[in-house]
């Protein structure tokens, strides 16, 4: 079967990570590049954010900051978001990551497993998710805080949304809890750098916004995706398409095959919603998206090309994932390990 192809633009993700660090004001922008860098690959995007002078980058779980120190070399911060983990000790020290301590339990086992070793603090401002509650940080922070952490951070519930009342209680938490320390401090990701400098503190978290994604409406398009057409037919008046019978020719109707489905992170739920596109024109999908495959609608196209594009300057990351009910970031993190990938840019 002939393979989809994803193309990341290295030079959009630049540009995305020079304006959010602009817009961070007096604060160091940092990269999140976890999930593989949202599913763009991690190793690649990290290179070239380092290039434009990132040193800070944040990943899920130690795994995943092991496989990116070759990459980043031995002067890049690779903190890590869920802490210090049983069991990650070794690899923690290995490759010089920085676990951010989410609980007692971790600042206990952090400091008995590696005393010496350089870590972070996430403290709950009302997330409810992660981090050390404001009772047992009042509790304890006089003695952890001798022990001098690198960074206190905490993430914001509800910074794509800015009137949100959430904010101002997030911040306010989070002052009440660490103003007069000495540690760089860390509250905002894409959303809450566009909150204003108030949010900004020292260290910022850039992620979304990197890749071309909401709320950061100014970025510029990261991902394109091209799917190839498999077949094209003839659909009579009457005749159904795919799985379930679900949609119904009206007329004669030309129905194009493409290669690709729910496999390679398009998500079912688009079936009947979404569309893809011959350069500009759009053409909805018929019938429902399957594993490997989905139905065009090409009956008003001259000339059927031999891909259609998916994502591209028409439909990027966020229109899509409406049509799916869901956001962007669940867009690109899904998408298959199938395609054929192609990075383009100066760093590529």
């Amino acid at each position: 079967m002939a393979r989809a192809t994803l193309t990341i633009d290295l030079d959009a993700i630049t540009a995305n990570w020079r304006a959010l660090a602009r817009q961070s004001g007096t604060a160091e922008a940092g990269a999140v590049v976890k999930a593989d860098a949202y599913g763009l690959g991690a190793t690649r995007v990290a290179r070239t954010i380092a290039a434009a002078g990132a040193r800070r980058f944040f990943v899920a779980i130690s795994e995943e900051g092991a496989v990116l120190r070759p990459a980043l070399g031995p002067e890049a911060e690779i903190f890590v978001f869920s802490g210090h983990m049983e069991g990650d000790a070794t690899r923690i020290a290995e490759h010089g990551l920085i676990p951010l301590l989410n609980s007692l339990e971790q600042v206990q086992r952090h400091l008995a497993s590696l005393p010496a070793h350089p870590f972070g603090i996430q403290l709950d401002s009302g997330m409810n998710r992660l981090g050390l509650e404001e009772a047992d940080w009042n509790a304890v922070s006089g003695s952890i805080l001798s022990e001098n952490p690198v960074l206190i951070m905490s993430h914001l519930a509800c910074a794509d949304e800015p009137e949100h009342p959430m904010n101002a209680s997030q911040l306010a938490s989070f002052r009440r809890m660490t103003d007069g320390t000495r540690a760089p401090r860390s509250l905002s990701a894409t959303g809450g750098i566009l909150l204003g400098n108030d949010y900004h503190f020292d260290v910022t978290r850039p992620g979304i916004g990197l890749y071309g994604g909401l709320p950061f409406e100014a970025a510029r398009p990261v991902v394109s995706l091209s799917l190839p057409v498999i077949q094209v037919r003839e659909v009579q008046p009457g005749e159904t398409v795919g799985y379930g019978n679900t949609w119904t020719a009206r007329k004669q109707a030309r129905v194009a095959t493409l290669a690709a489905g729910y496999a390679d992170g398009l998500i079912r739920a688009m079936t009947g919603r979404a569309q893809v596109f011959a350069d500009r024109t759009p053409c909805p999908l018929v019938g429902r998206v399957s594993m490997d495959l989905m139905g065009v609608d090409v009956s008003h196209l001259k000339a059927v090309p031999e891909a259609l594009d998916i994502l591209c300057p028409k439909q990027g990351i966020d229109a899509l994932a409406d049509y799916a009910g869901t956001i962007g970031y669940e867009i690109l993190t899904a998408l298959g390990g199938r395609y054929a990938r192609r990075y383009e840019g100066a760093a590529a």
